[in-house]
Protein backbone atom coordinates (compact mmCIF):
# COMPACT_ATOMS: atom_id res chain seq x y z
CA UNK A 1 0.00 0.00 0.00
CA UNK A 2 1.70 3.38 -1.45
CA UNK A 3 1.77 6.32 1.04
CA UNK A 4 1.19 8.50 -1.99
CA UNK A 5 -2.53 7.35 -2.70
CA UNK A 6 -3.81 6.34 1.36
CA UNK A 7 -6.03 8.41 3.45
CA UNK A 8 -6.07 7.15 7.14
CA UNK A 9 -2.38 6.81 7.45
CA UNK A 10 -2.16 7.23 11.30
CA UNK A 11 2.03 7.22 11.61
CA UNK A 12 2.98 6.99 15.61
CA UNK A 13 5.67 9.18 17.16
CA UNK A 14 8.77 7.89 16.94
CA UNK A 15 10.43 6.40 17.84
CA UNK A 16 8.04 3.71 18.45
CA UNK A 17 7.67 0.14 18.04
CA UNK A 18 4.20 0.29 16.95
CA UNK A 19 3.36 -0.24 13.31
CA UNK A 20 1.66 1.95 10.83
CA UNK A 21 -2.03 1.91 11.09
CA UNK A 22 -4.26 2.82 8.16
CA UNK A 23 -7.87 2.87 7.87
CA UNK A 24 -10.54 1.73 5.95
CA UNK A 25 -14.09 2.99 5.02
CA UNK A 26 -16.67 0.57 5.71
CA UNK A 27 -19.29 -0.12 3.25
CA UNK A 28 -22.67 -1.84 3.84
CA UNK A 29 -24.41 -4.30 1.04
CA UNK A 30 -28.09 -5.67 1.68
CA UNK A 31 -29.24 -8.28 -0.06
CA UNK A 32 -32.66 -8.84 -0.15
CA UNK A 33 -34.67 -11.46 -1.95
CA UNK A 34 -38.65 -11.42 -2.50
CA UNK A 35 -40.83 -14.69 -2.31
CA UNK A 36 -40.27 -15.61 -5.92
CA UNK A 37 -35.69 -15.48 -4.55
CA UNK A 38 -35.11 -12.08 -6.35
CA UNK A 39 -33.15 -10.15 -5.65
CA UNK A 40 -33.25 -6.23 -4.58
CA UNK A 41 -31.87 -3.99 -6.54
CA UNK A 42 -30.89 -0.19 -6.87
CA UNK A 43 -29.39 2.15 -9.46
CA UNK A 44 -28.02 4.76 -7.14
CA UNK A 45 -28.16 8.37 -8.34
CA UNK A 46 -26.16 9.70 -11.15
CA UNK A 47 -25.21 5.53 -12.03
CA UNK A 48 -25.88 3.51 -14.68
CA UNK A 49 -25.70 0.11 -13.43
CA UNK A 50 -27.31 -1.81 -10.58
CA UNK A 51 -26.07 -2.28 -7.10
CA UNK A 52 -27.21 -3.53 -3.76
CA UNK A 53 -28.86 -1.15 -1.42
CA UNK A 54 -25.83 0.28 1.09
CA UNK A 55 -23.44 2.67 1.57
CA UNK A 56 -20.89 4.11 4.02
CA UNK A 57 -21.20 3.63 7.73
CA UNK A 58 -21.08 6.55 10.08
CA UNK A 59 -18.24 6.13 12.72
CA UNK A 60 -20.81 6.56 15.04
CA UNK A 61 -23.19 3.95 13.92
CA UNK A 62 -24.64 0.69 14.88
CA UNK A 63 -24.94 -2.06 12.07
CA UNK A 64 -28.46 -1.99 12.51
CA UNK A 65 -29.02 1.69 12.52
CA UNK A 66 -26.13 2.09 9.41
CA UNK A 67 -28.32 -0.86 7.61
CA UNK A 68 -31.66 1.04 8.22
CA UNK A 69 -30.57 4.31 7.70
CA UNK A 70 -28.71 3.47 3.94
CA UNK A 71 -31.91 1.29 3.31
CA UNK A 72 -34.61 4.41 3.87
CA UNK A 73 -32.12 6.13 1.81
CA UNK A 74 -31.82 4.46 -1.00
CA UNK A 75 -34.79 1.46 -1.68
CA UNK A 76 -37.46 3.51 1.53
CA UNK A 77 -37.10 0.34 3.83
CA UNK A 78 -39.72 1.26 6.78
CA UNK A 79 -39.98 -1.01 9.41
CA UNK A 80 -38.28 -3.79 11.52
CA UNK A 81 -35.93 -6.14 9.69
CA UNK A 82 -33.60 -8.95 11.15
CA UNK A 83 -30.18 -9.13 9.12
CA UNK A 84 -26.95 -11.18 9.02
CA UNK A 85 -23.43 -11.07 7.30
CA UNK A 86 -22.73 -13.36 4.33
CA UNK A 87 -19.46 -11.75 2.91
CA UNK A 88 -16.53 -9.52 3.58
CA UNK A 89 -14.84 -8.36 0.44
CA UNK A 90 -11.15 -7.64 0.27
CA UNK A 91 -10.07 -4.19 0.93
CA UNK A 92 -9.95 -2.00 -2.28
CA UNK A 93 -8.40 1.17 -3.35
CA UNK A 94 -11.13 3.43 -4.96
CA UNK A 95 -8.91 5.78 -7.03
CA UNK A 96 -12.27 7.90 -7.94
CA UNK A 97 -12.42 8.26 -4.08
CA UNK A 98 -8.75 8.20 -3.13
CA UNK A 99 -9.41 5.98 -0.03
CA UNK A 100 -9.60 2.42 0.57
CA UNK A 101 -12.82 0.39 1.59
CA UNK A 102 -13.68 -2.68 2.84
CA UNK A 103 -17.21 -4.20 1.83
CA UNK A 104 -19.41 -5.54 4.72
CA UNK A 105 -22.41 -7.88 2.90
CA UNK A 106 -25.28 -8.15 4.72
CA UNK A 107 -28.70 -10.67 3.76
CA UNK A 108 -31.24 -8.27 5.02
CA UNK A 109 -35.19 -10.00 5.62
CA UNK A 110 -37.56 -7.12 6.51
CA UNK A 111 -41.26 -7.65 7.69
CA UNK A 112 -42.58 -5.15 5.02
CA UNK A 113 -41.53 -6.18 1.13
CA UNK A 114 -42.45 -2.33 -0.14
CA UNK A 115 -40.11 -0.76 -1.80
CA UNK A 116 -39.98 2.27 -3.64
CA UNK A 117 -36.72 4.53 -4.81
CA UNK A 118 -35.59 7.00 -2.25
CA UNK A 119 -33.56 10.14 -2.03
CA UNK A 120 -29.90 8.19 -3.46
CA UNK A 121 -31.80 6.12 -5.53
CA UNK A 122 -33.41 6.86 -9.42
CA UNK A 123 -34.83 3.20 -9.62
CA UNK A 124 -35.43 -0.04 -7.81
CA UNK A 125 -35.77 -3.46 -8.91
CA UNK A 126 -36.36 -7.16 -8.13
CA UNK A 127 -34.43 -9.16 -10.29
CA UNK A 128 -33.72 -12.83 -10.88
CA UNK A 129 -29.65 -13.31 -9.72
CA UNK A 130 -28.55 -14.69 -13.45
CA UNK A 131 -29.75 -11.77 -15.19
CA UNK A 132 -26.21 -10.41 -13.86
CA UNK A 133 -24.15 -13.03 -15.15
CA UNK A 134 -22.87 -11.70 -18.36
CA UNK A 135 -22.88 -8.22 -17.33
CA UNK A 136 -19.79 -5.76 -18.35
CA UNK A 137 -20.22 -4.32 -14.53
CA UNK A 138 -18.04 -5.94 -11.84
CA UNK A 139 -20.50 -4.31 -9.71
CA UNK A 140 -23.33 -6.27 -10.96
CA UNK A 141 -21.86 -9.50 -11.37
CA UNK A 142 -20.69 -9.11 -7.89
CA UNK A 143 -24.65 -9.39 -7.22
CA UNK A 144 -24.94 -12.75 -8.79
CA UNK A 145 -21.71 -14.17 -6.25
CA UNK A 146 -23.16 -12.71 -3.48
CA UNK A 147 -26.84 -14.24 -4.02
CA UNK A 148 -25.22 -18.07 -4.60
CA UNK A 149 -23.39 -17.67 -1.19
CA UNK A 150 -27.09 -17.45 0.11
CA UNK A 151 -29.04 -19.82 -1.93
CA UNK A 152 -26.03 -22.26 -0.42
Amino acid sequence: MSRANTHGVINHDHPSTRKTDYLYRVSLKCLGRNERGEILVVRETGRKHWDLPGGGMDHHEALKAAIAREMKEEVNLTGDFSYKIIAVDEPAYLSAHNFWQIRLVFAVTSQTMAFSAGEDGDEIAFMAPGEFANSQSVTERKILAYSQIIAA
